[in-house]
């Protein structure tokens, strides 16, 4: 058997305030039902659907993720930060063109699902990269009866051939029922634990 000459990569964006176990619940899942490589986070400097109000610094943000992420296979990237993209589309539109020799698929959970059309040219992200959505509680059925959901209905493979999903021509996405992980980052910023000028808080 010819053995494949690219790596199967997960991309894992987000504001990570804080990066938390139920980020690398989805990572490790990606890596095991998309047959990945790797899964990567990109830290992103400030999400246009966010406000700055209460976001810990860049640098804070980072290394926090490098801490939860634990992982031979899960890395840690500032590469939004050196490109100085805010949008998705022009990150994952960068990559495509930079990594020849990776398929990328874009991992996002239900709950970002269910506002995936109000992302920048969010019709362009999933015309350039396959999308893997995990179940998040309280979302998945809000999620897949959304805008993006319908309108993205006749490009859905089933989750018995998700380990193929990298290999197929966008757009193309599943939902992976996994085990929910209750963590959020909301939560742990109302417990206190997000991150401010570079440290951590443990109380």
């Amino acid at each position: 058997m010819k053995k494949r000459s690219y790596r199967k990569v997960g991309l894992l964006g987000g504001s990570f305030n804080p990066a938390h176990a139920g980020h690398r619940h989805i990572s490790i899942e990606a890596l095991k039902r998309l047959g990945l490589d790797e899964v990567w986070w990109l830290v992103s400097p400030q999400n246009p659907l966010k406000s700055e109000a209460g976001m810990a610094t860049f640098a804070a943000r980072l290394n926090r993720a490098r801490g939860v992420a634990n992982h031979p296979r899960i890395r840690v990237t500032d590469v939004e930060e050196r490109l100085g993209s805010r949008f998705t589309a022009d990150t994952v539109g960068w990559m495509s063109q930079h990594y020849r020799n990776h398929r990328f698929v874009w991992l996002m959970g239900a709950d970002n699902l269910t506002q995936f059309h109000k992302w920048d040219r969010w019709r362009e992200i999933a015309g350039t990269v396959p999308i893997a959505v995990f179940a998040r509680p309280g979302y998945d059925l809000r999620a897949l009866s959304g805008v993006a959901a319908h309108a993205l209905a006749g490009s859905r493979i089933p989750e018995s051939r998700a380990r193929s999903l990298a290999g197929h021509k966008p757009p193309a996405w599943v939902f992976l029922a996994i085990r929910r992980h209750p963590e959020s980052a909301t939560r742990l910023r109302q417990a206190g634990a997000a991150l401010h000028d570079g440290e951590e808080s443990h109380s």
